[in-house]
């Protein structure tokens, strides 16, 4: 099979028939040979009705549905283990993403050899109060994950087969997928200028807070990354700095004390000196971060992941 095209969705039962209708079209068109697994994540109309209807007139049509609305991430989680396309394309459900930008994604994978390509939506039909927080938010992720995409959120993204059965999709991580793949090895990542639609249909499923979350998402990731598997490496160092900030102000008190008696004049309380209160936080802060290491230590050495690895290819 050529292509699997995953579409997550919540309450979008007016736009899924001309949505699939518009896909069918270009699949014929293109001759490519496809699925379209419909993830329906706990609509409350009859978003799973239509899929229902669909899948009655056209195999192609799969579906899989939430008990109740758990979030993008679980809903491309549950259908990336069932695609058998060669190339798999994700795409929002709402219209704004266009089924024609599909066919050139597909050769990017497959002809251009990219594990990943991200869609751009360089033209945006958003309010400012929505494109400045993603200017924004786009530059910090560049900056922490050295990925050079303009659009890390955009849902129109297709993946090498290889990509999406290599990694997990967990929490509000869909908006990291390039910085999971490329966590897993898969690190030819590029981007496609799209066309962004305005919406047709609805409302938008999304709020501000999205953006703070994906700040804190994007530090856990970056985290998890670098130090993930070996977290004493992130907590030792930190924990030996405040050792060292501890001892030398520990070595200040002593030096004041040592220079008034050598003076022979009254040497000040040693409590009374803000050395020794930094010396006694620094020790007490050092150890607790030696000990945060070693707790880490001891969870890796007991995660089933400590040795993940991915096999590309193996001769026997």
């Amino acid at each position: 099979m050529d292509i699997s095209i995953v579409i997550p969705l919540l309450n979008e039962a007016e736009s899924l028939p001309e949505l699939f209708g518009w896909i069918h079209e270009v699949m014929l068109r293109e001759k490519f040979s496809y699925e379209v697994i419909f993830v329906d994540d706990g609509s409350t109309d009859n978003s799973w009705e239509i899929i229902a209807n669909l899948r009655k007139e056209h195999p192609e049509v799969k579906g899989i549905r939430f008990q109740k609305n758990y979030g993008k991430s679980p809903a491309l989680q549950s259908a990336f283990p069932k695609t058998k396309g060669d190339v798999v394309i994700t795409m929002d459900a709402d219209l704004q993403d266009s089924p024609d930008e599909i066919p050139g994604l597909y050769r990017m994978i497959k002809e251009e050899k990219y594990h990943l390509v991200s869609g751009w939506k360089k033209k945006r039909y958003d309010p400012f109060t929505k494109t400045l927080p993603t200017k924004l938010f786009n530059a910090t992720a560049r900056a922490f994950s050295g990925i050079k995409l303009h659009d890390f959120n955009c849902g129109l993204k297709a993946y090498d087969k290889n990509v999406v059965k290599n990694i997990e999709v967990y929490n509000d991580m869909h908006r990291w997928i390039p910085f999971l793949a490329k966590n897993a090895g898969y690190t030819r990542i590029g981007e496609k200028v799209v066309q962004h639609r305005a919406r047709k249909y609805g409302e938008s499923k999304f709020g501000i807070d999205r953006f703070f979350n994906g700040y804190l998402d994007l530090f856990t990731l970056w985290f998890l990354s670098k130090f993930g598997k070996k977290p004493m490496h992130f907590f030792g160092l930190i924990g030996s700095l405040m050792f060292v900030i501890g001892f030398f102000a520990m070595i200040t008190v002593g030096g004041i004390k040592w220079y008034a008696i050598h003076k022979g004049i009254a040497a000040p309380l040693i409590t009374n000196t803000p050395y020794f209160h930094i010396a006694i936080a620094s020790m007490i802060i050092g150890t607790q971060l030696f000990l945060a290491g070693f707790i880490g230590e001891l969870i890796t050495r007991n995660s089933s992941e400590r040795n993940q690895y991915t096999v590309t290819e193996e001769l026997e």
